[in-house]
């Protein structure tokens, strides 16, 4: 496995935004391990060059260092952090956003037969060791970053071809059940959606289970598979994560920002708040003011 050349193309096009001119292509540098942060994890490969990271998805906790990747195949509530990183040996990270419509393409391109048959429902996270194909074309495609004449037609040919090295991987089936329509990951992908876009509002999981296409009891289980957490428990890690993006930018208003990202009692939220950051609102209202919180994907 070539992870000096890896860690020599992350160091040279490693941007504060993480972004490259590829489009979906992240290169992640970071020079302290910082305390866990919350974010999203979005729908991404995360590959690891140099350094180590620990994310936490609900009562689950990944760790991932030099030579292994990560997959997220569903955009969930994340607590992360480096463990090892320094200016002399920085963390370094590729990232590849992943959209079902390419893997669902590909699955369509495979002959029967190429992909073993799926069962269960898998976790919306999943971390492997990186084999020497998947790292080789990562490379390939960074050093098309100094090559700006061949990137138009050569890139999307290198991230097809990332992504079915990861299809037909360890962790293929999490990237599978992406680009699958009817799979249970594409029904709980639909509730975290809605339950993304309306989390201020109380519901019924009945009802979020009818809008996926799942009876209750399936969809119960097949959402505690993918996410680690019951969906009223999803709910609470958006509004939380939520309303610590509102304090950084209006830390004398908990009260107001409680109730709009759904909370009535201000007791209650203060308490949710302070278990899951570690201090109440106000106070960790204060500590934000020189920095907005963590909003990055599983890369970064």
């Amino acid at each position: 496995m070539n992870l000096d050349e890896l860690r020599a193309l992350l160091a040279r096009h490693a941007r504060p935004d993480m972004t490259t001119a590829v489009e979906g292509v992240l290169v992640s540098k970071a020079e302290h391990a910082d305390p866990p942060s919350p974010s999203m994890s979005g729908t991404v490969l995360a590959l690891i060059a140099q350094g180590a990271k620990r994310i936490a998805l609900g009562d689950r906790v990944y760790e991932y260092r030099a030579g292994q990747y990560l997959l997220a195949s569903v955009d969930m509530p994340i607590t992360g952090h480096f463990t090892e990183a320094s200016p002399d040996r920085p963390a370094l990270g590729f990232g590849l956003v992943l959209h079902p419509t390419t893997v669902a393409e590909l699955l369509l391109q495979a002959a029967p037969g190429d992909l073993p048959p799926d069962s269960g429902t898998p976790s919306g996270m999943a971390v492997s060791d990186a084999p020497d194909e998947l790292v080789d074309a990562v490379i390939r495609l960074l050093r098309l970053l100094d090559r700006p004449r061949d990137l138009a037609v050569l890139a999307p040919l290198l991230k097809r071809e990332i992504l079915w090295r990861l299809i037909t991987g360890e962790q293929g089936a999490v990237v599978r059940q992406l680009g699958l329509a009817d799979s249970s990951l594409a029904h709980v992908a639909r509730a975290v959606r809605w339950i993304r876009d309306h989390y201020a509002q109380p519901f019924r999981v009945e009802d979020v289970a009818r809008l996926s296409g799942m009876s209750v009891s399936a969809f119960y289980r097949n959402f505690q598979a993918v996410t680690a957490m019951s969906p009223i428990q999803f709910q609470k890690q958006i509004r939380l994560q939520e309303a610590r993006l509102l304090l950084a930018t209006h830390p004398n208003d908990v009260t107001t920002v409680g109730h709009r990202v759904g909370y009535d009692s201000p007791s209650q939220f203060s308490r949710e708040y302070r278990r899951q950051f570690g201090a109440p609102p106000s106070q960790d209202a204060a500590r934000l003011r020189g920095s907005a919180p963590g909003a990055s994907p599983a890369l970064a």
